[in-house]
Parts: structure tokens; sequence; C-alpha cells
């Protein structure tokens, strides 16, 4: 999950026993699913607001399309047939080529720490794989936006090599070839004309479509064995700074802040400029870093194209933010997006639906920490494991994880790990 990608209109499942594409048993299954919703809620999943629409693929596999209603405790009383849906898409006509991971399900709420709750995924290269094989079988906007978006998050980037496996296998598995730039060639003029049309509802600004397009022969020139695009050092840290890497909905700034906030990391992540209102005038900005000074101040750090200069803005007193379409090439680092899903340990415990466990915090004798000597000059990279919260501090930028266990002893699936912080 990346808050600063674009909404998904739909939940995606790939079910591991086709046998379950069956009407009878998924109304059974979801009307359990309601009632046990409705006990720890109070969320209402009438019965008769259900409905499976079963359907044979182009593939002529059976595959489902699912919605459920729902009613919440403020919602108004209306019939069944306006109350608002979920849409589900189920399938079992995939090739999983990697083994699942455990990931949380974001929850920035009050009662996080009651219970988290936790799904069975496609690991990070396994859903990249995905995309890619779908923007060559569709080419549709969302797919460009994705694989994109997947691409330049360099910090959880998998080796090429691992991703031109998981790739083969599923292009093989769907009987297509495995897609080059030259083959999505002919797709552009359908692809640029739907942009607006299929994505600017998904999106709270629309970048434009060259942005994304420009970055498909670098893309294709990596997957096929080259190097990837150097990345770009991040502006210098102050004394005392620290880079700000993960959510940011628990900082403690004014509410207001922390919606213009999620505009500018928006903003960040799709190269978008932003108008920023701060301490009585607007300025035209590119955002690239959020961080922590010394005395305790979050700060963003950006570049002020008006006065063609460096400045950094403190959080608590900027008033307001508007993403525009005016897309920017970086001169540093943006570091405005997690390279990695939020953590919880993995769940001690299954539901009585297998599909989501929910695990409760526990309680880890306390480990003798080993002290690290620091790098005589140069960063330190703290990363973390997605699966199990394990850190590993490197002096390099690499996120690919060895073989290790979770604090509680267990052994960790999580390979690909995501920076927290970066220290100096």
């Amino acid at each position: 999950y990346f808050e600063t990608y674009r909404f998904s209109e739909d939940l995606d499942f790939t079910l591991a026993d086709a046998s379950h594409l069956e009407e009878a048993f998924l109304k059974r299954v979801f009307a359990e699913i309601g009632e046990w919703v409705y006990e720890r809620s109070g969320l209402e999943m009438p019965t008769e607001g259900q409905s499976f629409d079963l359907f044979d693929n182009p593939r002529g596999n059976v595959s489902c399309q699912g919605k459920l209603s729902y009613k919440g405790p403020v919602s108004p009383n209306v019939d069944v047939i306006r109350l608002t849906r979920s849409k589900l898409e189920l399938t079992a006509d995939e090739r999983i080529v990697l083994p699942p991971v455990r990931v949380p399900v974001f929850h920035a709420y009050s009662d996080a720490q009651e219970a988290s709750f936790e799904v069975l995924a496609y690991s990070y290269e396994e859903a990249f794989g995905e995309k890619v094989r779908a923007l060559a079988e569709r080419t549709r906007p969302r797919d460009l936006y994705d694989v994109v978006n997947l691409f330049r998050n360099s910090e959880a980037r998998p080796p090429a090599a691992a991703l031109l496996d998981v790739l083969r296998q599923k292009c093989e598995f769907k009987g297509i070839a495995v897609p080059k730039l030259e083959d999505l060639a002919i797709h552009r003029d359908g692809l640029e004309g739907g942009w607006e049309n299929m994505l600017a509802h998904q999106l709270p600004a629309l970048p434009p479509v060259a942005d994304f397009w420009d970055v498909l022969p670098d893309f294709f020139a990596w997957l096929a064995g080259a190097e990837a695009p150097i990345a770009l050092p991040a502006y210098a840290l102050a004394a005392g700074e620290s880079v700000i890497h993960g959510r940011t909905l628990g900082l403690d700034i004014p509410n207001a802040a922390q919606t213009h906030l999620e505009i500018i990391r928006f903003a960040g992540g799709n190269r978008l400029c932003v108008m920023l209102d701060y301490q009585g005038s607007t300025r035209r900005i590119e955002p690239y870093s959020l961080r922590r000074t010394s005395d305790g101040n979050i700060v963003l750090h950006a570049f002020n194209l008006d006065k063609n200069e460096h400045r950094s803005y403190r959080v608590d007193r900027i008033t307001g933010a508007r993403a525009t379409s005016q897309s920017f090439v970086p001169r540093y680092a943006v570091e405005l997006t997690p390279s990695g899903p939020v953590s919880v340990p993995p769940a001690q415990r299954a539901s009585p639906f297998g599909g989501m466990a929910i695990s409760r915090p526990h309680s880890v004798r306390p480990r003798a920490v080993r002290a690290m000597g620091r790098a005589s000059s140069g960063p330190t990279y703290v990363y973390e494991c997605p699966v199990c919260r394990k850190k590993f501090r490197r002096q390099t930028r690499d996120s690919s994880l060895r073989p290790h266990q979770s604090p509680a002893g267990y052994p960790c699936s999580g390979r690909t790990g995501y920076v927290v912080e970066t220290q100096y």
C-alpha cells in the first residue's frame, strides 16, 4: 500500500482453490463474514446486498465479480439497492510464482493497537511482475502509471533478473510474449487518449502522460540487463536533521497541516509542483523531503521556483497546499514516498475464514543489542523488513535482505526492506 499512489477501484483476489468459485459457497462464507464484521464493528453487510457474478474469462476459465453492500452506523436509512458497495474481483486463473507474504492492512486509526489485520498477498516482485504483464496485455493508463511508480521506487526495486523471471512465467501462463518497448508503441495513441478519462478520477491531480511514457525506455533497458538510472543524491542534511521516510499520519502536527502534507507527498511522489501557502504568501515549489530538525520541528525541504533557490518550511506553519499539473524533473532525490509497506509482527493465529488474520501486540524479551560501529564517513541507512519489522543497518543503499528470523524467533519470508531512517 502506497498512500501517494492512485486510488484503486476494486479489490483483486487470487484464489488458491478454484472450487471456491461457486455461488452457493461464496454466499455462505460472506454471510458468515458479514456477521463477524457486524459483531465487531457495527457495520452491516446485509446478505440481500451481496451478489456474485460468475463468468468465463477470455481464457475460458471461471472468474467472479462480487459486490458487497454495507451500511455504517451513520449511514442514511435507504433501501439495500442504494447502499454503498465494495467490489471484489475473484479469480483462480493466475500463476503465483513466488511464495505469498503476510502484510498488514494500513489502519491509521485509534483502535489500531487493539487488533491489526493482515492479508496473504503477492510479494512486491510478484505484484510488480503482474503489473508489467498487464501493461503488455491491455496497455491501460493505470497499468502504465503503476509500472512507472514501482520502477521509480528505487529502494524497493527488486533485481532486474528476479523481476524478469517472474514476468516470463506469468507471460508464459497467459500465452503471450515477454513485452518489449516496441510492442507497446502501437498502443500509445489509445493510451494517451484515455489517460484523463480512465485515470483522473483516481488521483488528486493528473500528471502528464508523457512523464510516464518517457520512463519506459529506461525501464525496459534495465529489465534487459542495463544499469538502472543513477539514483540522485539527497539534499544535504543539516546538523542534527533526520529524514522521515515512513507514513506520516501519526506525526505530532495539527490536523490541517497533516492534510496539506498528504497533498504535498502525493505531488512529490508524482513529480508535480505544488502551490504552497506559507506565512501569508503563496509560492510554487518542487517538494523533496520531510525531515525532523535537532530542535524537534518537522520541516519540508523544497525548491522555490519563484526565487530559484532551495528552501525549508516548517510544516506546522503551512496554511495551504495544492498539487498542480506542472511536472518537474528532480534536482535531487525525492524522499517523500515510503519505500515499502507499513509492517506489524506476523500473526500467530489464523482467523475463522483463512484469508485474514488478527494479531495482537505481544511482548518480546529485550535482547542485547550489539553496538554498531559508525562508518568513518557517509550516512547509515536503516532498512526495516516489511514482514517482521526487524531492522538492518547498511552503509549503502541496498534493500535486499538476507534470510533471517523475526524478533519472535520465527523464520521470516521478507527479502526486500525499506528505508525508515537515515543516520548521519
